[in-house]
């Protein structure tokens, strides 16, 4: 905890009904943030959830629904805090996959998943910095941030290939708005592995999501299973006045799961 750092911000989470969009909103909103725009696709119930948590550390939520993937929801999404002025900090947290782990079996995905896929992950993420750029710039600090990409787009691993070619994409896209936007706004990534989130289970059963969870915890060097807590952590120091002086980063935060993979071993 670094006591009210986040005090007086604007904040836009994408994807924040659940898992680790909540916890990041709850975690800026308990630092000090002033509002919080609470983005969800599909799920309402669990936003006003989040909505409450946010509103019990003191700011306030605003929900709005709507997908990434289309460029007017982003800019309706945006337009939440257009009355507070400005944008101290994105978190561009919404993604979907599509569940398919043998990435041998080349005919377990289509073209229309890798669309679907990169039209929520990379381009979603894309579309909501422009929407973003003009509050962003006005904040008084650089604005920052922050893309949730993951381990699967540096290891090449995770649910899907598609899934874990999008998250490439967006660690690619991070480095270009990076050096695109400075100085006035800051573009960093986190790449998390596992995360014992509800979205395992609704992707691949509660059976098979337990045998991930132990794996998680046998196979990492830390020898743990995330929780969106853990993560949120790394994230939320990634918007904060802590780490003004990086741009282009892209933070692992996956237990040490990458050492497990030779090529990144000398990384």
């Amino acid at each position: 905890m670094s006591g009210k750092d986040f005090n007086e911000f604007v904040v836009v989470v994408t994807g924040a009904s659940t898992g680790l969009g909540r916890a990041i909103a709850v975690e800026t909103a308990s630092r000090g943030a002033a509002a919080v725009i609470i983005n969800y696709a599909s799920s309402a119930e669990e936003a006003a959830e989040t909505a409450r948590q946010v509103e019990a550390q003191g700011a306030k939520a605003v929900v709005v629904q709507g997908d990434v993937a289309s460029d007017e929801d982003c800019r309706r999404i945006v337009a939440a805090a257009e009355p507070f002025g400005r944008i101290d900090a994105l978190f561009n947290n919404a993604g979907v996959t599509k569940f398919a782990p043998n990435h041998a079996d080349l005919e377990a995905v289509t073209a229309e998943d890798f669309l679907r896929l990169y039209s929520v992950n990379v381009v979603g993420a894309y579309q909501m910095v422009r929407a973003a750029r003009t509050l962003l710039e006005a904040a008084p600090q650089p604005g920052a941030v922050v893309n949730t990409s993951s381990i699967a787009g540096v290891a090449g691993i995770g649910s899907s290939v598609p899934y874990a070619a999008s998250k490439g994409a967006l660690t690619t896209m991070t480095l270009s708005l990076a050096r695109a936007l400075a100085p006035k706004i800051r573009v960093n990534a986190i790449c998390p592995g596992f995360i014992d989130t509800p979205w395992f289970g609704k992707g691949v059963g509660a059976e098979r999501a337990q045998r991930m969870r132990e794996g998680a915890a046998a196979s990492t060097p830390l020898k743990a299973a995330s929780s969106a807590e853990d993560i949120a952590g790394a994230a939320v120091f990634l918007a904060a006045p802590a780490s003004k002086h990086i741009t282009g980063e892209t933070l692992l935060v996956d237990a040490g799961t990458h050492l497990n993979y030779s090529p990144l071993a000398m990384r």
